[in-house]
C-alpha cells in the first residue's frame, strides 16, 4: 500500500505542479493579451495621429497648391498685359519710324533739289564768268 500511496503522493505533487505551471501560463497568457490589447491601443493611436497629419499635410498641400496657383495666375496675368504693353509700343514705334523716315525721305528730296539747283546755278555762274573773261580779252 505504501506503493500506492506513494504512486498517490507523486501523482498528487504532479498535479499540484500541472496546476501551478497551468496557473503561471494562464497569468503569463493574460500578459500576453494585456501587452497584446495595450500594443493594439498604441498602434490604433499612433495610425489615427499618422491618419491626422496626412489629413493636415493635405490640407496644406492643397491650400499651397491654391497659392501656388494664384500666383501662376496673376503672373501669367501680369505676363499678359506686359506683352501687350510692349506690342502696343512696338506698334508705337513703328508708326514714329515710319513718319520719321517719310518726313527723311522728304528731306532728302528736298536736299537733293538743292544740289541740282546748286549745281545748275554754278554751272551757269561758270559760264557766265567764262563770257565775261572772254568779252574781256576782245576788247
Amino acid at each position: 500500500m505504501e506503493e500506492k500511496t506513494m504512486l498517490k503522493e507523486i501523482l498528487n505533487a504532479l498535479n499540484l505542479f500541472a496546476s501551478d505551471v497551468r496557473s503561471q501560463i494562464t497569468a503569463l497568457d493574460k500578459k500576453v493579451q494585456t501587452l497584446s490589447e495595450q500594443m493594439k491601443e498604441m498602434n490604433d493611436r499612433f495610425e489615427a495621429k499618422f491618419e491626422q497629419m496626412n489629413e493636415r499635410m493635405q490640407e496644406m498641400n492643397d491650400r499651397f497648391e491654391a497659392k501656388f496657383e494664384q500666383v501662376n495666375e496673376r503672373m501669367q496675368e501680369m505676363n499678359d498685359r506686359f506683352e501687350k504693353r510692349i506690342d502696343r509700343l512696338e506698334d508705337e514705334m513703328k508708326t514714329k519710324l515710319n513718319r520719321m523716315e517719310t518726313k527723311w525721305d522728304g528731306w532728302r528730296v528736298e536736299w537733293i533739289e538743292t544740289q541740282e539747283t546748286v549745281d545748275f546755278f554754278s554751272r551757269k555762274t561758270l559760264q557766265h564768268e567764262q563770257k565775261i573773261r572772254k568779252l574781256s580779252q576782245q576788247r
